[in-house]
């Protein structure tokens, strides 16, 4: 008895150590370096470049499933479960925003039931990928307790780690508790030098709350300490183009009192926008407004005139994206009787016109029986003309041939060309067929981005206008960059929110500005027009395109 007692726990340590093992080996409990926020230095590296690669079907999933969640939503529209669903799918494509989004939907119960054990599994799974802002997340669960046991140490070494691998939040983050002047743990340090590393490197992936917490650092009274009050306003005016709600809130308040940052000088036009974006963001986080110096440039420059329509100043500053090109639909190529308008077409089952109708037929299962040529058209629309007989090859080909031609109700139909029937042309008889009237097609679907009311829609004109990065602005408006060849910046340089609005004379952004090492002649920028037109005096905020630089309509 004490033989076998003595087997049943020695299996049962067995397992507890084997289950202990796997635990340990889990990436939950890897073996972490403490957080040193004394450190002497740090290397900027960008979450761009150790992220896989994400197919087109995952992100079309992700954007659909942030479409539904949409804060320009009301809550009571907002669809979780279909969220995570769409997440779930491009999840398993190893799409990286996907699985985190997936992960926090499971972390607070939206969509699918709360499970943070769950959550925390499908961190995991990003974090074998080399996922930054996996370990950045992580950093978080455990400062939170969420799905693992609450430990801030640990969380400040996973938010470490995943600032050293590029996760731009984690260098927002860290950099705001790094910033002070004196030490007070543990809700700040003194470590200035790497505090500004982070945070530029924050700043050149486009991370507004980055932008935000450089720029306080900056705006400050001490010149020993780094500060720069012209270079915090630009800075913070960058954070509103990458969507910091706090970097708008800050402007806002520094217009509306005159405070040193803006050269003492009240400036009640430019507070009152900065307002309405801080209203925007907070109502709609995902908002980006790259083409703020449209609506909203930095002084000394005038303000652009405004109708005072909030939605004018919102869309004018958001990202352009291409409009769908145009496919030209069945029969809008055809002249004469056969044209069919851009963008209609025939109707599955033939419906005969309202005003045509008089209760004879059932409008919806309209079924007429053929008409022989030489007849007139009972209705009007389209008629297709069809040979009595169809047996052999070539009077299969006479009818593929055809296409449906419109009469009006009472006219008679045109003798179709039967020469080609030879022999068989006194035999065979042509019967016309009712098609119907035509059915005005849904529009081409916007890009999701446009859907989710985070982009609006623009034409490139034609032809196309680009320019060296080094060179003036030859022409008003906005234009978007992108570098030549394979460089080593490129995947976190191409962004659509890299876009800028650039009056004609002014450069191009230098990357240098915003913390990337890429010489400026090295960048090439496509116009996409959209300038403002001409006022009375100065400028009017439009959303115009295709516009010449005297505000004339190109053909």
């Amino acid at each position: 008895m004490m033989k076998h007692l003595q087997r049943i726990l020695g299996l049962a340590f067995i397992l507890f150590t084997t289950y202990a093992c796997s635990m340990n080996n889990l990436p939950r409990n890897m073996s972490l370096k403490a957080f040193d926020p004394h450190r002497k230095d740090f290397v900027c590296k960008y979450e761009a470049d150790a992220v896989p690669p994400i197919d087109a079907q995952a992100e079309a999933w992700l954007q659909e499933g942030l479409r539904v969640t949409s804060r320009d939503l009301w809550p009571k529209e907002r669809d979780y479960a279909k969220a995570a669903q769409l997440w779930q799918q491009a999840a398993d494509r190893k799409h990286w925003k996907a699985m985190l989004n997936l992960a926090s939907a499971y972390a607070y119960g939206e969509g699918v039931p709360r499970d943070t054990e769950r959550a925390v599994q499908i961190v995991e799974e990003a974090m074998k990928l080399g996922i930054p802002a996996a370990f950045d997340l992580m950093g978080t669960y455990h400062m939170e307790g969420r799905g693992v046991k609450q430990d801030a140490s640990r969380a400040y070494a996973f938010w470490e780690l995943a600032a050293d691998m590029g996760s731009p939040s984690a260098m927002a983050y860290l950099g705001r508790k790094l910033r002070g002047t004196y030490d007070n743990p543990p809700s700040v340090w003194s470590n200035r030098k790497v505090a500004f590393k982070m945070l530029e490197c924050g700043v050149a992936q486009g991370n507004g709350r980055a932008a935000f917490e450089l720029g306080l650092v900056l705006d400050g009274a001490d010149k020993s300490l780094g500060d720069d009050y012209a270079r915090a306003l630009k800075v913070l005016h960058e954070g509103v183009k990458f969507g910091s709600m706090e970097s708008a809130r800050h402007l806002f308040g520094a217009f509306d009192d005159g405070d040193p940052l803006v050269n003492n000088s009240k400036d009640p036009g430019r507070a009152g926008r900065y307002r309405l974006l801080t209203d925007a963001l907070e109502h709609n986080p995902d908002l980006r407004f790259p083409n703020l110096d449209k609506i909203l440039p930095l002084p000394p420059a005038p303000l652009p005139k405004w109708d005072g329509d909030e939605d004018t100043l919102i869309d004018a500053a958001k990202q352009v994206m291409p409009a769908p090109a145009v496919q030209p639909t069945p029969g809008s190529q055809h002249t004469g009787r056969a044209h069919i308008p851009q963008g209609y077409a025939l109707p599955q089952t033939p419906l005969i016109p309202a005003a045509e109708w008089h209760g004879k037929f059932d409008r919806r299962q309209a079924q007429m029986t053929p008409l022989l040529n030489g007849q007139t058209a009972l209705y009007s629309g389209y008629w297709l003309a069809q040979l009595t007989q169809s047996v052999r090859e070539f009077q299969r080909e006479w009818n593929s041939r055809q296409v449906p031609l419109r009469y009006a109700q009472g006219e008679a139909f045109d003798t179709p060309d039967r020469r080609s029937l030879g022999e068989y042309a006194k035999v065979l008889g042509v019967q016309w067929h009712y098609m119907g009237e035509l059915v005005k097609l849904a529009d081409p679907a916007p890009p999701i981005e446009v859907a989710r009311g985070i982009a609006r829609m623009s034409r490139i004109p034609t032809p196309l206008v680009i320019c060296r990065g080094g060179r003036p602005c030859p022409r008003t408006g906005i234009w978007e960059p992108k570098i030549e060849g394979d460089h080593l910046l490129a995947t976190v340089f191409h962004d659509v929110n890299r876009q800028a609005y650039v009056e004609k004379g002014q450069p191009f952004p230098d990357p240098r500005d915003a913390h990337l090492d890429i010489d400026a002649n090295q960048v090439q920028w496509l116009w996409a027009d959209n300038a403002n037109q001409p006022a009375p005096v100065g400028k009017q905020i439009t959303l115009t395109d295709l516009h010449d630089e005297q505000g004339k309509p190109l053909a």
